[in-house]
């Protein structure tokens, strides 16, 4: 009977099982791709660590489609030359493991909404003590000695699989990627794992981050909005509530299985300005998920939006920026030519509030309304939560 192969991810285990990248030359961010006994497959079959800046990743799948003379022989023999073929080669998915978690009560014990977090201060900037506070409950925020967030993922059936630990910059809200500092980013069941508290053979398996909220029974008819990092959804949250905003953690994370507890539900995508076509792929594999890939920052995004690598939430921070500076002057802004403007919108709702915001902001405004099915309530400067 032939032999059948599984492979995934090397697990971590010292620097000795980080490799350099065949793509961007980086020292120990590559991962291998090994086989049920460890052994790698090839060089060059892994993922990347540098999602962002080099996204390098070739699969087991990829790699056999790239070498058919491998079929119907044992790959570790073709690979020092053409031996007796002892098996066929199949790749297959793992075999569903038992699911690990963390006790709730560590959760609980770093939730602390009176002390703040570098990033609960930064949210100081944008929102009330009330705002922050609901935040904090809402999405499990909880905080290190150190002041680092951690953002808790927390499944539908409310188990607690790990934390993001996370360094930001309280004035500017940027993550700290600094060289000089350590732990940039870390995580809860590593912390466990280095201090005993977690058994050796326990193993991380993610959910999307702010999953409970699928649970909660007075939001069941809110359509959810899925952005990549988990800053993005607790900002998000903030400023469009009718939505439940879920976060992967990062483009690696955009996986089907990860996905699937979004069966049932309206989800409306939001990529990354710089994420959009591969977002718009991943998904289109998807199945059984009614799902829409926002092109709101794709058609709207400036050449500087760009630059920055800016999300949905940086565009609506500054949305609202313009829209209180606008409406915060004593009369609103009215001229013949905005005036003439007003009948050529196709959005009824455009009609009633164009006159309040800057033409330069028109085009955008429109679209997201378009994008989240919006209407206008009023307009003054709103306390969202």
């Amino acid at each position: 009977m032939s032999e059948v192969h599984s492979f995934s991810l090397q697990r971590y285990g010292g620097i000795q099982t980080r490799h350099t990248c065949p793509s961007c030359g980086g020292k120990r961010c590559f991962t291998l791709y090994v086989d049920e006994n460890g052994d790698a497959l090839a060089d060059d079959v892994g993922r990347c660590d540098h999602e962002s800046a080099c996204g390098y990743h070739k699969t087991p799948k990829q790699y056999f489609a790239e070498h058919p003379e491998l079929s119907g022989n044992d790959w570790r023999e073709a690979s020092d030359g053409w031996r007796q073929p002892k098996s066929s080669v199949k790749v297959k998915q793992l075999k569903k493991k038992q699911l690990c978690i963390i006790q709730e009560d560590i959760m609980r014990r770093s939730i602390r909404p009176d002390l703040k977090s570098d990033f609960t201060i930064f949210l100081g900037t944008l929102f009330s003590e009330d705002v922050i506070r609901a935040l904090v409950e809402r999405y499990h925020l909880g905080v290190t000695k150190a002041r680092d967030v951690i953002y808790f993922q927390v499944d539908v059936r409310g188990a607690v699989r790990t934390g993001k630990i996370m360094k930001y910059n309280p004035r500017t809200g940027k993550r700290i990627k600094d060289a000089d500092t350590p732990f940039k980013v870390n995580w809860v069941h590593s912390v466990m794992k280095h201090s005993g508290l977690l058994p050796e053979g326990w193993e991380l398996t993610q959910c999307l981050f702010g999953e409970h909220l699928l649970a909660d029974k007075s939001l069941s008819g809110s359509p959810v909005a899925l952005v990549e990092s988990e800053k993005t959804a607790v900002i998000a949250s903030a400023l469009m509530p009718k939505y439940i905003w879920l976060a992967t953690g990062g483009k690696s994370q955009l996986k089907e299985e990860k996905l699937s507890v979004l069966s049932g539900r309206k989800v409306i995508a939001f990529p990354d300005v710089d994420a959009y076509h591969e977002w718009k792929e991943k998904l289109s594999k998807v199945n059984g998920i009614d799902i829409v890939v926002s092109d709101v920052l794709e058609k709207n995004a400036t050449e500087s939006d760009r630059n920055r690598h800016i999300d949905i939430a940086d565009w609506l921070i500054r949305w609202r920026e313009d829209s209180v500076r606008i409406s915060g002057v004593d009369s609103p802004l009215s001229s013949g030519a905005i005036q003439d403007n007003l009948s050529r919108f196709h959005n009824p709702g455009m009609n009633l509030i164009a006159k309040y915001l800057s033409p330069s902001s028109w085009a955008e405004v429109e679209s997201l309304m378009d994008d989240l099915d919006l209407l206008p309530v009023g307009v003054g400067i709103i306390d969202p939560i």
